[in-house]
């Protein structure tokens, strides 16, 4: 009896030893250590959890006392994922995407911690300007630390160009036309038989960057002001440029189709250009896996900057994504936060981390050293460089963008209908500005 008694009352010290601590207290191998979350979009490889699992180990390896859980997120429905962590308490504690969300949307209403103490001098000398002026706000807060960045662009089909005698209008070391040039091709491509030359597509917003930049770059016209408190595209030269091209054989617009839509018709050789391109498409066209830089008859895609009026002033529009913090209130969270971001952003593992997002450094060199060659091994990727330097505003982080963005559209289709330019183009930029008020 004595020996039950005595078995009941050990298991009663051990029941009570497991509710008093077995559930909320940390594992041991856990003590002192700091948990952090990060939310990413599909940026490159930065989607791929086999690809972020090889950085995280590395940086575990360097960091034991952080512990960095991740989550990926969708354009489809990331947005409405974090609004609703938001709403609910729940952010997580890092994010990765682009300054158009973390410093124009949720920077701007209060959701996340300035981190504008990681930029000392030398990291805004070696942060391209473009990149670096997106990050901060007018009154210089930061709310996001870039990592990589890319020019979106245009392309051309060589074997078309060279038919129709076309290739002596554009300069292949600099990969850039001028205006004139521009035109000059298009029209030597029209009477050489192509009637599709390009498409002004505006369905929707789907890869609209390239119209943006077409239009904006043609005669010098800009789309918001230099402080991004309004939507500048009912500027005369861009009323210019629309005219233009509306007026010009072989350049169509086509209410029936977006950017992903060009680009199918630019690989499969019904367009001889394509507005909506970047340095993906040119690794991997129409995401076909037949040949990086091949049309899907096997002809040469060269890629090409915007044409401006003297050519090399064209500005690109471009994509930057790096990390920002959403403030939870922790303060050793938001310390293991900034430890992450600059072993990823400023260190000797920064190349790995660019190479993973399949994108362009913001910079040259870190504290881990030089990083200009570390896409030597890519002729595609070392080539392409050539249009980082034509990198524009970032002019995304202007408020009411969301809906900027269907206003130019929606004005895009209404000037291919043959509605006058210039009253069109006031009407909707109005639309935009009353949104960005």
């Amino acid at each position: 009896m004595k020996k039950i008694v005595a078995g009941v009352a050990a298991l009663l010290c051990l029941a009570t030893v497991f509710a008093a601590g077995g559930k909320d207290k940390p594992a041991a191998s856990d003590a002192g250590v700091t948990q952090i979350s990060l939310w990413t979009y599909p940026i490159g490889g930065w989607g791929d959890q086999k690809t972020v699992d090889a950085l995280l180990a590395d940086f575990h390896a360097a960091n034991p006392g952080i512990k960095v859980t991740v989550d990926y997120l969708t354009y489809a429905d990331g947005d409405d994922k974090v609004n609703t962590a938001i709403e609910g308490g729940a952010a997580p504690d890092l994010i990765m995407e682009g300054p158009e969300r973390l410093v124009a949307n949720w920077g701007a209403k209060g959701k996340m911690v300035d981190i504008s103490d990681l930029f000392d001098a030398t990291d805004k000398a070696e942060i391209n300007p473009a990149a670096l002026a997106a990050c901060f706000t007018e009154s210089g807060a930061a709310y996001e630390y870039p990592l990589v960045m890319t020019a979106h662009c245009m392309a051309i089909n060589k074997a078309a160009f060279e038919k129709a005698g076309a290739l002596q209008y554009l300069d292949l070391n600099t990969r850039t036309w001028t205006t004139d040039n521009f035109l000059k091709a298009v029209d030597a491509l029209y009477k050489a038989g192509y009637k599709n030359v390009g498409a002004v597509y505006c369905v929707g917003q789907g890869g609209d960057q390239g119209t943006r930049a077409l239009v904006n770059n043609l005669y010098g016209g800009t789309f918001t002001d230099a402080a991004h408190t309004k939507y500048t595209w009912d500027d005369p030269n861009n009323v210019k440029a629309l005219e233009k091209l509306y007026a010009t054989d072989g350049i169509n617009f086509d209410a029936g189709i977006a950017g992903g839509d060009e680009i199918a018709l630019f690989y499969n050789g019904t367009l001889q250009m394509a507005f909506c391109w970047n340095i993906a498409q040119q690794l991997n066209p129409n995401s076909a896996n037949t040949g990086a830089g091949k049309t899907l008859n096997g002809d040469d895609i060269l890629f090409m900057a915007f044409p401006s009026q003297k050519g090399t002033d064209t500005k690109l529009q471009g994509g930057i994504w790096g990390f920002g913090i959403f403030d939870n209130g922790n303060a050793d969270k938001i310390a293991a936060a900034k430890t992450f971001i600059k072993y990823m952003c400023d260190s000797a593992a920064t190349a790995d981390a660019v190479k993973a997002a399949n994108y362009f450094a913001v910079r040259d060199t870190t504290d881990g050293g030089d990083i200009s060659k570390i896409w030597a091994d890519n002729a595609i990727m070392d080539e392409y460089t050539v249009l980082m330097p034509y990198l524009g505003d970032y002019y995304q982080v202007t408020t009411g963008w969301a809906e900027a963005r269907t206003q130019w559209w929606n004005m895009l289709q209404q000037v291919g209908a043959g509605q006058n330019v210039a009253n069109v183009v006031k009407q909707y930029a109005a639309n935009a500005n009353a949104t960005a008020k």
